[in-house]
């Protein structure tokens, strides 16, 4: 689920590209009712889909982006509170990385000390969506991307410094778009979506805090929400996704990594009802699905990136996962026109 505030401005934004928002909320299931209501709660696979058709209907390719200059920090609500009165950049972005689970479980935000592309310098902000099946999504990681990124900057003012931003997928608008909106080089296809900027940029003290109202926020979210806290099924799945690809994505590298011996870690899993293996497959599953749906990256690099030891595995993995080759699943999700693409998503969809 994620609270509708995420839907805030879509339907002026559909009304000023002259489309009627409410045949495709109920497409998808929405009450427009329910938009005024920012603490209802939504299906998050609805509102993916919903912001894709939105898309294709208006024929416009950066609809995500032009979402997020109608929104602020607000839409995350009472967690807003608790990241504007935190003492530093980094402490607020760490308040987004524990509690998003408040605006929506499926959103996930993690802080990286080390940018894997922008240099030794530099901090990654990353940003994933956790939806099995992995439906495609584009315009919802652009309108949360965005989000985050006009975040930090009230956040950090002018200390934010951003280097680089790395885009999950083959983006349909013109890269330029991207780097207009961002102000700074973007790269595309890669395996991890997310804000690369100055390690500084964290050190950063926010303005005017109110720790008092702080503390109010922090024990009203501890309160009504609980705590964060995963199943270890749950962080052996983020632990994979980060290492996918990468000597670490071994069972003993992952087990090193959550602090238990590889032993116990397969028995904890087992008395969740699942193991290693069928996670690796999961995930594996899912980030394929989604660089063939949603990227341009050729085969023989996309299987390197998945970790396997030649395009072929792949192959074989994607007709035994999907009944089709990964060429096949690249080209049916490539309709010729939008309308193709709308129906297309409401029939996966339904």
């Amino acid at each position: 689920m994620v609270r509708a505030s995420g839907l805030r401005g879509y339907g002026a934004l559909m009304r000023q590209l002259g489309a009627d928002p409410a045949r495709l909320l109920e497409r998808y299931r929405i009450d427009e009712s329910a938009l005024a209501d920012e603490d209802a709660l939504l299906p998050l696979r609805a509102v993916v889909h919903l912001l894709e058709a939105s898309a294709a209907a208006t024929g416009c390719d950066d609809f995500g982006l032009r979402m997020s200059h109608r929104q602020d920090i607000s839409v995350l609500g009472p967690l807003a509170i608790v990241m504007q009165n935190a003492p530093t950049v980094r402490a607020a972005m760490n308040d987004a990385s524990r509690y998003m689970f408040v605006h929506s479980p499926g959103l996930v935000v993690s802080l990286h000390e080390q940018s894997t592309v922008a240099g030794p310098d530099c901090a990654e902000l990353r940003f994933e969506l956790g939806l099995s099946g992995q439906p495609a999504q584009r315009q919802t990681f652009d309108l949360c991307i965005g989000d985050i990124h006009h975040m930090i900057q009230l956040l950090g003012g002018e200390h934010y410094a951003l280097r680089t931003v790395t885009l999950p997928h083959t983006p349909l608008a013109p890269v330029g778009v991207y780097r207009r909106f961002f102000g700074v080089p973007v790269l595309t296809d890669q395996l991890h979506g997310g804000l690369h900027f100055e390690r500084s940029t964290l050190d950063a003290d926010l303005r005017a805090v109110n720790h008092s109202l702080r503390r109010l926020a922090m024990d009203y979210l501890t309160q009504q929400f609980g705590s964060p806290a995963q199943t270890l099924s749950a962080r052996v799945h983020q632990a994979l996704r980060r290492t996918l690809g990468t000597p670490q994505n071994s069972k003993t590298a992952i087990a090193a990594l959550l602090g238990v011996h590889p032993r116990t870690l397969q028995r904890h899993l087992k008395q969740e009802g699942s193991s290693y293996e069928a996670i690796r497959e999961q995930v594996l599953q899912d980030t394929a699905l989604r660089y063939l749906r949603e990227t341009r990256v050729p085969m023989s690099q996309l299987a390197g990136l998945l970790g396997f030891s030649e395009q072929s595995a792949m192959t074989r993995s994607c007709r035994r996962w999907f009944g089709k080759t990964p060429s096949a699943i690249r080209r049916a999700a490539n309709p010729a026109t939008p309308e193709t693409l709308e129906i297309a998503l409401s029939t996966e969809f339904e």
